[in-house]
């Protein structure tokens, strides 16, 4: 017991000093971790908040009740709210009645979406569809389609791409971080807000052989300037006598006009005019499935085998890029484009968008028109689609956001889906307010 007693006693001082000086450690006082630094992300920088994402941001922390956010680019109903389109809810009852199941796509997504996606934007008669001519796959909507047929070009020799100046802001950096260099062609006259047509050509014309050019379907982004058919031609014919390869973006088929076919019909004229071309579609704006992220890919090729080799290469690069794509969105638009009800009601629906939207285009320029504004604002009803290039400057618009909490792109892009009956009026007497010189 003599012996045992002196240890005990030393024990249990050594375990008290060792409480103490946990205690110590986890005291709140101390915080351990407000002095350490990564070795891993230290040194990242901060990066620049998303041109229309940051716009979002801004807008949600505006306390003005009259605020108006014109910078998103999706469909609002005339109350500002965001629009289910009825066809879509019809066709979701249907897949959930149908019990299907959650198994993995194939590599280039569910089939029967794909055969539906290529005969809407080709037509159920085109001849190279029925000569099994192109090569397609389900992609993650349009960006990611854009993503892929870069990386494809960027593998097989293509060094640049064309692209309209202006055109959609995430073109660059998605074709940039694909490995091309992009060049610019004109396309926008601002001091005339027109189409730049002769200087288009021009430019074109200038483009190496073989080059690839990108290419809007409709509904430009963010001019909202078409060519006509007949200007449509004459591209065609440079495109074909400089061997440029067209690679089309089809974002607003449908959407655009309200008639699907007569949104197609560039794209339909070029594969008479013979062209083999590539074709990237997102259902987002027409289907208004944004967060479903539905998109197709299509490569135009000479024949059948070479299109088995073109899918061949798509599907080695989409494996490691992202796998699969998700199968509900394809599986909405599936539903809807193979059933000829829910398709009229489609129809129908893209029509009433398109009608909003123009009726706003009419609306907001008879309001700046009659509240004494000393600029032209035609250009606005002349352009299609979701979008108004304003023909703002970066200064005005920056005006508009500090006084009267409009939000709208930098380079002057309107949103026509943000603008509805209630605020049509605010908007047109601020634009009146910025431009005025006041």
């Amino acid at each position: 017991m003599p012996l045992i007693r002196p240890l005990l006693r030393h024990n249990h001082s050594i375990i008290s000093r060792g409480k103490h000086i946990l205690n110590k450690i986890s005291s709140p006082r101390i915080n351990v971790c407000a002095f350490s630094t990564s070795i891993h992300w230290a040194k990242f920088p901060m990066g620049p908040p998303d041109p229309i994402l940051g716009l979002n941001e801004a807008y949600a922390k505006d306390v003005n009740p009259n605020k108006v956010n014109l910078g998103v680019g999706a469909y609002r109903d005339d109350t500002g709210s965001p629009y289910v389109l009825k066809c879509v809810r019809d066709a979701e009852e249907i897949i959930k009645n149908n019990n299907e199941n959650h198994e993995y796509a194939p590599i280039t997504g569910c089939p029967d979406f794909v055969k539906e996606a290529m005969a809407f934007a080709y037509g159920d008669d085109s001849k190279v569809l029925t000569e099994n001519r192109v090569a397609a796959t389900q992609t993650l909507s349009g960006t990611g389609g854009l993503r892929v047929m870069g990386e494809l070009l960027a593998k097989f020799g293509h060094k640049h791409i064309y692209v309209p100046n202006p055109t959609w802001g995430n073109h660059i950096p998605i074709f940039a971080n694909a490995g091309l260099e992009v060049r610019k062609y004109r396309y926008y006259d601002a001091a005339k807000s027109g189409l730049d047509f002769n200087n288009l050509i021009a430019d074109l014309k200038d483009a190496p052989e073989e080059s690839a050019v990108l290419l809007h379907v409709c509904a430009h982004n963010p001019t909202g300037m078409d060519p006509t058919m007949e200007q449509w031609k004459h591209i065609s014919d440079v495109v074909k006598e400089r061997k440029l390869l067209p690679f089309f973006d089809c974002a607003y088929q449908g959407f655009a006009s309200g008639n699907a076919p007569q949104d197609a019909a560039p794209l339909r004229m070029f594969i008479e005019e013979g062209h083999e071309l590539a074709l990237v579609q997102s259902f987002s704006k027409n289907f208004g499935l944004y967060g479903q992220r539905v998109g197709a890919l299509s490569i135009v090729c000479g024949n059948e085998d070479e299109a088995k080799k073109v899918l061949s290469q798509l599907k080695i690069v989409i494996r490691p890029m992202y796998s699969n794509p998700p199968r509900h969105g394809a599986r909405i638009v599936r539903t809807v484009l193979s059933d000829d009800e829910l398709k009229a009601e489609f129809i129908d629906q893209c029509s009433d968008m398109a009608s909003r939207i123009n009726s706003m285009r009419v609306k907001l320029v008879d309001r700046l028109s009659t509240s004494g504004s000393n600029r032209s604002w035609d250009h606005i009803t002349s352009q299609i689609g979701m979008f108004a290039y304003s023909g703002l400057t970066k200064d005005e618009v920056e005006t508009l956001r500090e006084r009267h909490s409009i939000y709208c792109t930098l380079d002057g892009r309107i949103s026509m889906a943000g603008v509805t009956s209630g605020n049509v009026g605010y908007i047109g007497d601020a634009i009146n307010d910025v431009t005025s010189g006041k």
